[in-house]
């Protein structure tokens, strides 16, 4: 009986296979690079508002805080977008028949509020605090860039699962002294620009980070920059400037000295109480 197959199939078998195998990888491949692409996690793009708010403006402009506008990011999950009447505390005396204000004057009027973007959006199913985070030591600059350099408002970072988790496993690397989670401007410590930071006694019911206190002057010198711990007739401490009670006992603060970033940034791990990766067991710390 002759063959139903020539030789050669056996070699275009193994072909096929080998080319199924490569075309899969590719898929693979391609698919990997979609979902972490911009046209996925929209990355740098300044998608359409009611009004072209520039935080550079504002910000760097200006001169206005964080809080003036986003009032609940320290004490709330949700950081808070602003009422029309944060923009016509100053807008009822300024640019008051600018065009391109016009719906916000229609915004108040109205009573309606101004449907914005959300440029930071995460999945429903994704849980984050804006307090826990603010108040551990995690600079606004951080996850949202530097919006003071921004005129118009972009993601700067992907805001994907890989991206929290890479800061979670080695938190070090971004903290900050709590003096300067507002500070857009921040540098990380090194040889010419050190931070020097002390530690008093945790407070109840103040977040543990409030207990440490950072300087960027050499606090050893005379000036508002010293510190030192102000011992009531309680037994409490905490830190206290120059302008410290009269009459109460004052001792030294040992200050210490950080000149890079896995210094001090462990140094906050430890003094901020920053659960570690094995600690974060459950799912819902994240999902909710």
């Amino acid at each position: 009986m002759a063959q139903i197959f020539d030789r050669s199939s056996n070699a275009l078998a193994r072909a096929s296979l080998v080319l199924t195998g490569l075309i899969v990888i590719a898929l693979g491949v391609t698919l990997d690079q979609l979902q972490r692409s911009p046209w996925v996690t929209r990355q740098g793009q300044r998608p359409d508002q009611p009004v072209p708010f520039s935080h550079k403006h504002h910000v760097q402009g200006l001169g206005l805080q964080c809080q003036y506008c986003h009032v609940t990011v320290e004490k709330s999950s949700y950081a808070g977008i602003p009422p029309t009447k944060t923009c016509m505390n100053c807008h009822a005396q300024i640019w008051t028949n600018a065009q391109l204000l016009e719906p916000v004057r229609l915004s108040w009027a109205s009573g309606q509020s101004l449907v914005w973007t959300k440029v930071h959006d995460l999945p429903d199913f994704a849980y984050f605090s804006h307090e826990i985070h603010v108040n551990k030591g995690l600079g606004c600059a951080t996850c949202h860039g530097r919006v003071d350099q921004m005129p118009l408002m972009y993601a700067q970072n992907t805001l994907q699962m890989e991206w929290c988790l890479d800061c979670h496993r080695n938190p070090a690397k971004n903290l900050r002294p709590t003096s300067e989670i507002y500070n857009m401007a921040w540098e990380k410590p090194a040889e010419d620009r050190p931070v020097w930071c002390a530690v008093a006694e945790a407070k109840s019911g103040e977040p543990t980070a409030q207990s440490v206190n950072c300087v960027t002057k050499d606090p050893s010198g005379a000036g508002p920059e010293v510190a030192a711990l102000n011992l009531p007739a309680s037994g409490a401490q905490g830190l206290v400037g120059e302008s410290a009670a009269p009459g109460l006992p004052v001792v030294a603060v040992s200050y210490k000295k950080f000149t890079s970033q896995d210094e001090l940034g462990h140094f906050l791990v430890d003094h901020y109480k920053i659960r570690t990766p094995k600690d974060l067991t459950s799912c819902e710390v994240c999902h909710r």
